[in-house]
């Protein structure tokens, strides 16, 4: 989905998904029993993407004994609601989540169906979507969900008239590079780069991308595993002691914190020549299609994070939203109508009405698709990041179950303020 707010961030998971869940499948494993025969519900996040889900859902209905209905449920009320039902009676057969952290509490209460023995009857449930995307909803060696609607990279937008101007021929490819653009930029009155803190989330993509290019995907897989000790090692201080250089050095200015994205602030700064770059999911595109129409056609520039030298991690390692997933409930009475209707996440015409609005699925057969993209030089460029990375690390605030994300995004935003040192941040991250 696109996102063009703290709402329909929803995507990172937001805190209303802990409230209370506490349940080890207390109802007794009572599903959607109190519904007709021969229908499934899937649980939807309500926005305009949902054209797309009704018209596989009609497709699924044309043949099926079984039919699909959809529940739509708002945005902003998404979790909260999914939260309230999952173990009731009118839970979902099937539900649109984040895979990850977003799911975790649900499977360790033994609600949600491993779609493994499914994958084998279908090995086209795993291999149809890129490896690097599929994973997201493996938790503890076991499938829970099958990918769905279209990824979202974190990559460094520009505004190539500024960095024309400034005489910044290309995008910064090193480490090294993007410190000397911001003093280029930084001596020529442009703030280098534009930062809506005032969300938070958005600071939280640069702590993603170096702690992945200094220490590897690795240090974070530990840590969400329980080992917090991995944040006091010497490749976290490195990470944290580059975060602070660029900082310190003003790549973001100095009223950061006043700027947001929810409100069109941080796209504005891009857009009106008042910044240089602006680190942003795949989202920024269409935002600033729909904002600033002339720019994202003809000046808006997009590169990968860059690379660190002596670092650990793969320059092509990616940090975002791999993709959104549908998950099945385990008490659901209909598993293989629910499994038939995944199956057509994969299909030709899921992707080609995907991509007709704008969306990126990550199946196999996208490629083939993209030139009927809404832009398909953006599409195919963020295709073949995903593509080639060999990891796509899910946001943190969405890996960590829901209860850690106001511990995140604090630690985050007062170590960019200069409220906590690293000592602060460590010590507040291995509380997770």
């Amino acid at each position: 989905m696109n996102k063009h707010g703290w709402v329909a961030r929803g995507i990172a998971g937001g805190a209303a998904l802990a409230l209370g869940l506490t349940m080890a499948g207390c109802s007794g494993g009572s599903g959607a029993s109190s519904r007709p025969e021969n229908e499934i519900h899937v649980a939807m996040y309500g926005d305009a993407g949902n054209t797309v889900e009704q018209k596989m859902i009609d497709a699924f209905n044309a043949t099926s004994q079984v039919k699909v209905v959809l529940d739509k449920i708002p945005g902003a009320e998404y979790q909260s609601k999914l939260q309230t039902i999952i173990d009731t009676p009118t839970a979902p057969d099937i539900f649109f989540n984040w895979g990850g952290g977003s799911i975790k509490s649900f499977v360790d209460a033994d609600l949600v169906l491993p779609l493994d023995d499914f994958v084998k009857e279908d090995p086209q449930l795993k291999d149809a979507f890129l490896p690097s995307v599929f994973e997201k909803a493996v938790i503890d060696g076991k499938a829970y969900g099958v990918p769905m609607r279209g990824t979202q990279p974190v990559m460094l937008f520009n505004n190539s008239k500024v960095l024309a101007d400034a005489g910044i021929a290309a995008p910064p490819a090193t480490w090294e590079e993007l410190l000397a653009d911001v003093k280029i930029l930084k001596d020529k009155g442009i703030t280098p780069i534009a930062l809506g803190a005032g969300d938070r989330w958005p600071t939280l993509m640069w702590f993603e991308y170096i702690y992945d290019r200094v220490a590897g995907e690795g240090l974070f897989q530990k840590a969400l595993q329980g080992d917090t000790g991995v944040w006091a090692s010497p490749e976290s201080r490195k990470a944290l002691g580059m975060l602070r250089e660029l900082v310190d050095a003003g790549a973001f200015g100095t009223n950061f914190d006043s700027v947001k994205f929810t409100d069109g602030g941080a796209p504005a700064l891009l857009a009106s020549g008042k910044a240089g770059f602006e680190l942003m999911g795949s989202w920024e595109y269409s935002t600033q299609q729909s904002n600033n129409a002339a720019f994202a056609a003809d000046v808006l520039g997009y590169s990968e994070f860059p690379k660190i030298e002596g670092g650990i991690g793969d320059a092509n390692n990616l940090v975002g939203n791999p993709n959104n997933f549908y998950s099945i409930n385990k008490n659901t009475r209909y598993p293989e109508a629910a499994r038939d209707f995944l199956k057509l996440m994969y299909s030709d015409q899921f992707v080609q009405e995907q991509v007709a609005i704008g969306n990126l699925p990550t199946t196999t057969n996208t490629e083939k698709f993209l030139d009927k993209a809404a832009d398909p030089e953006y599409a195919k460029y963020q295709f073949n990041l995903v593509k080639e990375a060999p990891s796509f690390q899910l946001s943190w605030d969405q890996a960590y179950p829901p209860e850690a994300t106001v511990t995140i995004l604090t630690a985050v935003s007062q170590f960019f303020s200069g409220q906590i040192d690293e000592d602060g941040f460590i010590k507040a991250m291995q509380s997770l």
